[in-house]
């Protein structure tokens, strides 16, 4: 795994600079933090032409892997930690044959390679943040066991805060270590339990980043929907289906869309009832239909668009309104489709609201304390509609406090809000109660 896999301007300019500061390592001599060998070894390497470093890394790279670590362990001077750093990535660029030079050193100390390089992830320097963090990934991606509970769980935790936060180079380059860790089965496993990494992940996309970051953001989603317990609920938590069809709709680049109807097989392929019905109610059939119509220089693209669109299609015939009903409800994005205002579909549906202890009537309840106005509207209004269709209808939305906002929202500043409350709370007091 060359340091390649994590890249970023930040990092490389800055690794420039940091190869011609001088670090006071006769000083860490004469404090007894350094001992006389290491310094004779340090020496040869520090500030030297990159031609003479390889040549030691050629005939002694094992003894150079050890000291860089040992001496990453005991000094935490900033400036070192940088210069240490910059060195083992050197080390790294374009050799990938050395990666096992720092994995071994476990064999001389079972702290080494990874406990110094998890504490200099919490330096407060960005640089030895985020150099530790491109060092840390190669590393791990290269290990031919499943990884340590106590090497991954602390560097993930801090990818989350990395991938969550506002620095664009802090963004960047946590979303290429994800990228790479995911690979693997048991690092899919340990984000997934990270919530706030995939939360990062949508709200990057959701800012409507460039193509790149949207393609390696996408990526990382694509791997985790090889997941089961992922594909069956990455929707229900994090809304994503209808994010990446408008991303795909925006999309200029051929990668971002191949990526995105790959996730979109993986999640119809492991988890379909999780995500067919939410996927028709995002109107990913008409889009399906549309992208089988384009050119693509890469044929797995359309024979997954074929993929998708086949199952929406058999999905679609055996949809009920029900169905249609519930999968916009769970989806949170209600709008005026037909079933709303059908007083057929609540004759018929109206009681099916109260089933596994009123899920549904309280998944229609939360959304009365949405910012959308069309939501809001779309939801009183089919409060009201329960009520007129379910004979104990007021008693179980009173009791569930629901009355009390729909009251509410009589006084909302949207005209088209307070109209629906109206109708809905007339339809609250107006109906006999019901309690037997």
């Amino acid at each position: 795994m060359s340091v390649s896999l994590v890249s970023n301007a930040y990092l490389d300019e800055n690794s420039a600079k940091i190869r011609s500061k001088p670090v006071p390592w006769e000083g860490y001599q004469r404090a007894e933090l350094v001992t006389s060998e290491e310094l004779a070894l340090i020496k040869k390497v520090d500030r030297q032409p990159r031609a003479k470093t390889e040549s030691l890394l050629v005939s002694d790279g094992q003894t150079y892997a050890l000291l860089y670590l040992r001496l990453l362990k005991k000094l935490q001077r900033v400036d070192t930690m940088q210069c240490l750093l910059v060195l083992i990535g050197d080390a790294l660029l374009d050799h990938d044959e050395r990666t096992p030079l720092f994995t071994r050193a476990a064999q001389s100390d079972p702290d080494l390679p990874y406990l110094p390089l998890i504490r200099t992830l919490e330096a407060q320097d960005e640089f030895v943040q985020l150099k530790s963090a491109q060092i840390l990934t190669i590393l791990l991606s290269s290990e031919s066991t499943p990884l340590q509970h106590q090497h991954l769980q602390p560097f993930l935790k801090v990818l989350a805060s990395l991938v969550q936060g506002t620095s664009p180079n802090k963004r960047d380059v946590a979303v290429q270590c994800l990228e790479a860790l995911l690979a693997r089965p048991e690092c899919r496993k340990a984000v997934w339990a990270i919530p706030g990494i995939i939360a990062g992940f949508v709200e990057i996309l959701r800012h409507k980043p460039g193509p790149q970051m949207s393609y390696q953001v996408i990526f990382c989603l694509w791997l985790l929907s090889f997941e089961q317990d992922v594909a069956e609920q990455i929707n229900k938590k994090f809304d994503i289906i209808p994010l990446l069809i408008a991303v795909a709709q925006a999309a200029v680049k051929e990668k971002v869309i191949r990526v995105i109807v790959a996730t979109f097989r993986n999640l119809i392929t492991k988890a379909p009832s999780a995500n067919l019905p939410a996927m028709l109610v995002a109107e990913l059939l008409p889009f399906s239909k549309n992208l089988s119509a384009r050119k693509f220089s890469d044929e797995d693209i359309l024979e997954d668009v074929q993929f998708v669109r086949d199952e929406l299609e058999r999905n679609f015939e055996s949809l009920t309104t029900y169905d249609e009903y519930i999968s916009e409800l769970s989806s949170g994005h209600l709008s005026w489709t037909p079933v709303h205002e059908s007083d057929d579909f609540w004759r018929e549906n109206a009681s099916k609201l109260n089933e596994k202890d009123y899920a549904e009537l309280k998944t229609l309840i939360r959304l009365l304390g949405t910012d959308d106005s069309l939501v809001l509207a779309v939801a009183v209004h089919d409060l009201g509609q329960y009520v007129k269709h379910y004979e104990r209808g007021k008693k179980v939305i009173t009791d569930l406090g629901a009355k009390a906002r729909a009251m509410e929202l009589m006084t909302h500043p949207d005209p088209d809000v307070r109209y629906h409350a109206l109708l809905s709370v007339q339809q609250l007091v107006s109906h006999p109660w019901v309690t037997a």
